[in-house]
């Protein structure tokens, strides 16, 4: 297994593990569970094939990403009920997710030999694309799109650190390393002490 394939396959088990939390909080059946992770897990990862025009969606090339996915919905749907809080448990293997799924994006567009816009633009939409699909299925506010919190930001800031460095080192492990730690120290201060940018406030118009 290639580093890239692990990446994906890591990315897709934890993605799943979030959207079959989603399903337990909609106390939805068991396809339920499976389809929701499944649209979770693959959802930016497919974005990313179809744009890139890579050979062969990454699962369909190897199914065993899919039955990953699988496993993720029916673990959780016998042990969702053990877990104190489901939307914090979420969030939190949201972020891991998102940590995993970022440098996954940005290793197929090196890999691809794409220029460097669009490396940042595959890091941000295999990190982003399968929570915010799985959130508007269930009717939740996107997590990507939550006021003041960090989520989009994390995902370009360390898909921009592993292209600054991959300027520096000629090493991929490296650069795809640094772009995982970034996005989760991020998304993790985020949530831990309220990092956030500014947000917009509309003012009254001048007389």
């Amino acid at each position: 297994m290639t580093l890239l394939q692990g990446l994906d396959y890591a990315a897709v088990f934890i993605f799943g593990l979030t959207g079959a939390l989603a399903a337990s909080r909609a106390q939805l059946d068991i396809v339920g569970f499976v389809f929701l992770a499944c649209l979770t897990a693959v959802g930016g990862g497919t974005l990313r094939d179809v744009i890139l025009n890579r050979d062969a969606v990454f699962w369909v090339a190897d199914p065993g990403v899919i039955l990953s996915a699988c496993v993720a919905a029916i673990l959780v749907f016998f042990t969702a009920h053990l877990v104190e809080s489901r939307l914090r448990t979420l969030e939190w293997l949201d972020a891991l997710a998102l940590a995993v799924a970022v440098p996954a994006g940005v290793g197929v567009a090196l890999g691809m030999g794409q220029d460097w816009p669009v490396v940042l633009i595959m890091g941000v939409v295999t990190g982003t694309f399968g929570g915010l699909m799985r959130d508007v299925v269930c009717n939740e506010v996107p997590l990507v799109l939550k006021k003041g919190e960090l989520y989009a930001t994390a995902a370009l800031s360390g898909a921009l650190a592993a292209v600054v460095v991959t300027l520096l080192v000629d090493s991929a492990l490296v650069a795809l390393l640094t772009c995982g730690v970034t996005t989760f120290a991020l998304r993790a201060g985020s949530m831990l002490f309220g990092w956030c940018l500014p947000v917009y406030k509309s003012r009254p118009p001048k007389a």
